[in-house]
């Protein structure tokens, strides 16, 4: 859930800044996170000019007469995007463009790989305040905990990542608990050691580990994760295992409390109360034009934008007003099921102050 204004280029300071040039429109940032690269899709647009180092064939005259080609040099070109691409499964952006700057092939196209810990240089003749949101949201949200899930019963484990860009299955592990003569006790440790090794890496301090499913084997590893120093899990149940069971647990809201410490579990949040009051024709509306009547009023409270939307609009003035009369706006990705329900609405709803 994203809560901050939208005053100044100041609030950059607290971000991995390297460079900072409001006058000329650059941006230098070091994205630490997989959430800092989904942040910095959502920010990026064709047209814009982005820098950084890369590797390319370096350029000699000798080159066009022979067959051989050299070997690829470290340099920092500038490129003019015509293509941006986020990969979700390797967690890095591709920048297709023309070279505008650099120590060679200007003109040429190029792509740029940008992962975490590769600095980016970002140039655009004007920064939407939108986008200044969004970069200040990568700020906000990089001390919210991911939540991790193991949705299981006595035959499979399912580990699932809630990132603030969606859901992520991570790991399935299957329990080989079969024929008569199996030591249940033994394969239950087996099983359970298991689990721990693929869950103990995604854990980071203060992170919630949420174990779900039917039957007790939730709880059987709950105590057995006690007796290996895990910190504190939630348990639930739900009437599935697998994805099934995470995504019923999520659409439940028996998980409020630590959905609420989330990034997106505040964008759940804030989507099923819009969902509720839309329901009961209450003091919610949704659609560009019908939003931005109500922010002009200043009927609103709470302002759900999607991030795709963001990305493609210029809704500086609607979130001016929201902000003017001390309201609230959540940007809500686009991955999760969240983001779909507000997509089926045009990607843009308000909770009203009162019922227009």
């Amino acid at each position: 859930m994203n809560e901050i204004g939208i005053n100044s280029l100041r609030i950059y300071s607290c971000m991995r800044l390297l460079e900072e040039d409001p006058k000329g429109g650059k941006i230098r940032i070091l994205p630490e996170t997989d959430e800092d690269i989904w942040h910095l899709y959502n920010v990026l647009e064709v047209g814009d000019a982005v820098a950084a180092s890369t590797t390319r064939r370096e350029e000699k005259a000798a080159d066009k007469l022979r067959a051989e080609r050299s070997e690829k040099k470290r340099m920092t070109l500038g490129i003019r995007l015509e293509k941006i691409e986020f990969s979700d499964e390797d967690l890095r952006l591709k920048l297709l463009g023309i070279i505008e700057s650099g120590p060679q092939d200007i003109g040429q196209h190029h792509t740029l790989i940008v992962e975490i810990g590769d600095s980016l240089s970002i140039f655009k003749e004007k920064w939407r305040e939108t986008q200044i949101i969004r970069l200040r949201r990568a700020v906000e949200d990089s001390g919210k905990p991911r939540i991790v899930f193991v949705s299981l019963d006595q035959d499979d484990a399912t580990i699932a990542v809630l990132r603030q860009f969606g859901l992520k299955e991570s790991a399935t592990i299957r329990s080989m608990r079969s024929g008569k003569q199996y030591d249940e006790k033994g394969r239950t440790d087996v099983y359970h050691e298991e689990i721990l090794s693929k869950t103990a890496p995604l854990i980071g301090e203060g992170m919630p580990l949420v174990l779900l499913g039917p039957g007790f084997e939730k709880e059987e590893l709950a105590e057995f994760l006690k007796t290996k120093g895990i910190g504190k899990t939630y348990v639930h149940h739900t009437g599935h295992s697998g994805m099934t069971g995470v995504n019923e647990l999520i659409k439940s809201g028996l998980g409020a409390e630590v959905l609420r410490d989330s990034a997106v579990g505040m964008e759940m949040e804030a989507v099923e109360r819009l969902m509720a009051e839309i329901g009961k024709d209450g003091a919610a509306t949704y659609g560009t034009q019908q939003v931005s009547d109500a922010a002009a009023a200043g009927a609103v409270e709470t302002l759900l934008i999607l991030d795709s939307k963001l990305r493609g609009q210029d809704l500086d003035g609607v979130v001016r007003a929201v902000e003017s009369q001390q309201g609230k706006v959540v940007v809500v990705s686009e991955r999760h099921d969240a983001g779909k329900a507000l997509s089926a609405l045009g990607g843009m709803g308000a909770i009203l102050r009162y019922k227009l």
